[in-house]
């Protein structure tokens, strides 16, 4: 894409009213617009980052067998009725104009809506077990709508939602959704930790977060230095210095939680040595979250198998989401330098941003580049060398690529995230980016 062409324009400015550094770097990028309080638009740009986050995700859901779908962002009030939930002070309720009462809400979270869906295609343990996921708008009504996209008001989710014959076979699925999880994350760039949560009102007693170390985060988590077991602070009775309390079993180990909770571990049994790594306090930013829901939902919805013996059950159910626009926040909040943004290669908008300065022509070695599949950002404009490099550096393009007449039948590059370039020839920089 030719910068020229592109309607957003970089701002020197940080936007006013915004603290946080992912929504000052990204508005300033032209990666995001704020309409409102916790409501953005995602610019070209970022919407590139966006659809970038959304295919890893796709890629690992698809993985573990997940079925992707699309259900109502306007959900009916008799869903949330069903389970008691409609009075759940979270969601944003909906009326027809010259209507007195609202029946509808904008949808917050999905179970109940699936679990009725499901509800009339399963009938015996020949269905089970399956997994469903959708990536969709949510709306939250977020009293303290802030830190960027963080915490919004409105923001693009991934829920997957599974159907199991049995506990045994939904914990199995649950350490395959922690595995995929992990995944996502290390390939978005991030280090996430997981977290034994508390349930909240939603959901089982204990659940599972994946975590973020960061100064900004708004979670405060007790990390083992040694194996990385994690605690909320909110449900922990750790505290900084504790020894860590996880049993080990050969090169496994097993968390020393409540008995029930145990879902995800590698291992069931130990020997009864302890890990005995020191236990650290840190921030850190909640980007994923994955629930034990049990048969709540299924016994509001009357989901029921017949197993081999024609005997009739309520479906075990387990739920898992990932914050897109977190996710993307979280990336900007860990990866940057006074300069501006480092996206990581995987998520980035594109992966090389190719400069012209003192009015050498780049179009012949763009064209190079598109024809390489490579995606490419081309600075065409006709703008001082400094406005062009640290606009450059703003918006975070993994590659810088430069023509000018100094580079003659070269090109001069550049990682974002290190200090030195070099000139090489075109086929070269080719050979770099591939």
């Amino acid at each position: 894409m030719k910068q020229s062409q592109l309607f957003t324009k970089v701002s020197r400015q940080d936007p006013k009213d915004e603290t946080a550094l992912n929504a000052r770097l990204l508005e300033r990028g032209g990666f995001v617009y704020k309409n409102s309080a916790g409501i953005y638009s995602y610019l070209p740009l970022g919407w590139r980052v966006m659809q970038k986050i959304a295919q890893i995700i796709r890629e690992e859901m698809n993985a573990i067998g997940g079925q992707e779908l699309f259900m109502p962002a306007l959900v009916e009030k008799k869903y949330l009725d069903a389970t008691g939930r409609w009075s759940v002070e979270v969601g944003y309720e909906v009326h027809g104009k010259g209507e007195k009462a609202a029946n509808f809400t904008l949808g917050w979270t999905h179970e109940e809506v699936l679990t009725e869906i499901v509800s009339k295609y399963i009938s015996s343990y020949k269905d089970l077990p399956f997994a469903a996921y959708q990536i969709q708008t949510k709306f939250r009504n977020e009293p303290r709508a802030k830190s960027g996209l963080l915490r919004g008001r409105e923001f693009m989710m991934k829920d997957l939602y599974s159907f199991h014959a049995s506990e045994d076979d939904f914990e199995k699925y649950y350490e395959k959704v922690a595995d995929a999880y992990r995944k996502i994350f290390e390939r978005c760039g991030l280090k996430a930790v997981y977290t034994l949560a508390g349930g909240g009102a939603f959901t089982a007693k204990h659940t599972h977060e994946f975590q973020v170390p960061a100064e900004v985060g708004e979670d405060t988590i007790f990390v083992c230095e040694k194996c990385e077991y994690a605690e909320n602070k909110e449900i922990s009775k750790l505290q900084e210095g504790d020894r860590c309390p996880v049993s080990l079993r050969g090169s496994e180990t097993t968390a020393a939680i409540p008995k029930g909770h145990e879902i995800a571990s590698p291992a069931a049994r130990n020997d009864g040595k302890r890990c005995g790594g020191r236990i650290y306090e840190n921030k850190a930013i909640e980007v994923g979250n994955i629930f034990p829901l049990g048969t709540k939902y299924s016994e509001a919805f009357d989901l029921k198998f017949r197993d081999e013996n024609g005997k009739e059950h309520f479906v075990v159910m387990g739920s898992y989401g990932i914050g897109l626009g977190r996710v993307m926040a979280t990336v900007v909040e860990v990866s940057n330098d006074k300069a501006g943004i480092i996206w990581p290669e995987s998520v980035a908008p594109f992966r090389a941003h190719l400069l012209s300065l003192g009015g050498a022509d780049g179009s012949s070695i763009y064209e190079k580049l598109q024809k390489a599949g490579i995606e490419v950002l081309y600075d065409d404009r006709d703008l001082s060398a400094g406005e062009k490099f640290a606009e450059s550096d703003l918006l975070g393009i993994p590659w810088r690529l430069v023509v000018s007449p100094k580079t003659g039948d070269g090109v001069e590059v550049k990682r974002r995230n290190e200090g030195k370039s070099k000139t090489v020839s075109v086929t070269e920089a080719l050979k770099l980016l591939k």
